[in-house]
């Protein structure tokens, strides 16, 4: 077995190698359970290389032998496919355009601690993963900026429409009818507004940052770079800036501090660059397993042609301490 960085200048994500592409990676994690923790909390991420993985039963099998609480998805943005018991797919969301790096679901309530990647097909060009120590972009973010974001915290705006083309409140929430919502709402801290046409809006409001619930590390921990009207492609930016004006938090999505003032576009625009400046990227290979820390590490996608297939699990949920209180 060969351990190693991508880079010298990478410390993410940790690479263990196979010598024998026979290896099987289920029976090798079960053996080195005390490894792999060790070093997931030191880097935040491995990248399990030239195992044999070669279909989702293994995948998940392999999942399941390390991480056995699975978490179901929900509040999601955009949709996933549940292709075998919490194994999906990836982010639906056009190929031409990146998905940021984020933390997954650190705009809700509870969030997965692990999340793992399996590469079944990958892209023809791009499609890559990328990945960010959430501990260094924390760092590099100018202290005033966040400070402010850390004291004032971020709140998340959705909007429902009844004839919207988004996903509906019922896919969202994994429910049917208003009461099961209302339940939801009540236990995930959600405050809550049925609109007279039938519509919806939600808002929560979570930390900026949070510490590591072992290693008590500092972590950037939101998505207010993500649910922003800046970070859309300019011509749809621009006339839903028209279309919203003086109503911003009519937006589909809509993201501001805490206490309901707006945040800079300047601000976040440095926040993107923060992870851009973070960024770690690696090819992938069929079979590449590849385990995230989620509160220590970011993930996101390039933009890729052709057939890609990988598929996510996600495992061991945490809770926030403001949505228990």
């Amino acid at each position: 077995m060969s351990q190693q960085n991508i880079s010298e200048a990478a410390t993410i994500p940790f690479v263990m190698a196979a010598e024998d592409h026979s290896t099987s990676l289920h029976s090798w994690l079960d053996s080195h359970r005390e490894q792999i923790a060790a070093q997931l909390l030191h880097h935040g991420a491995i990248l399990f290389h030239g195992f044999n993985v070669r279909a989702l039963a293994e995948f998940r099998r392999t999942v399941t032998t390390l991480t056995p609480e699975l978490v179901e998805q929900y509040e999601t943005p955009t949709p996933r496919t549940e292709v075998n018991r919490q194994i999906y797919t990836s982010t639906t969301y056009p190929e031409e355009y990146p998905i940021l790096m984020h933390n997954e679901m650190s705009h809700t309530h509870m969030w997965p601690g692990k999340i793992w990647f399996y590469c079944h097909v990958p892209a023809t060009t791009g499609g890559e993963t990328p990945i960010a120590d959430s501990r260094r972009v924390y760092s590099l973010i100018d202290p005033a900026i966040r400070e402010r974001f850390v004291d004032k915290k971020v709140m998340y705006i959705r909007n429902y429409n009844p004839t919207g083309d988004l996903l509906s409140w019922q896919q969202v929430f994994g429910v049917e009818t208003r009461e099961e919502a209302e339940a939801y709402f009540q236990t995930a801290g959600i405050d809550y507004e049925w609109k007279a046409d039938g519509g919806l809006r939600t808002r929560q409001t979570r930390d900026a940052a949070i510490r590591h619930p072992v290693s008590g590390e500092l972590v950037w921990f939101n998505q207010a770079h993500i649910f922003h009207l800046s970070n859309l492609p300019g011509d749809e930016r621009t006339l839903l800036e028209k279309q919203y004006a003086g109503r911003e938090e009519d937006l589909p999505y809509y993201t501001c501090y805490g206490d309901g003032s707006p945040i800079a576009a300047e601000e976040l625009m440095h926040i993107r660059a923060a992870y851009d400046q973070a960024e770690v990227a690696r090819p992938w290979h069929k079979g590449d397993v590849m385990l995230l820390d989620n509160v220590l590490c970011a993930h996101g996608r390039k933009p890729f042609s052709g057939a890609r297939n990988i598929y996510v699990a996600m495992a061991e949920p945490q809770h926030s301490l403001a949505a228990r209180q």
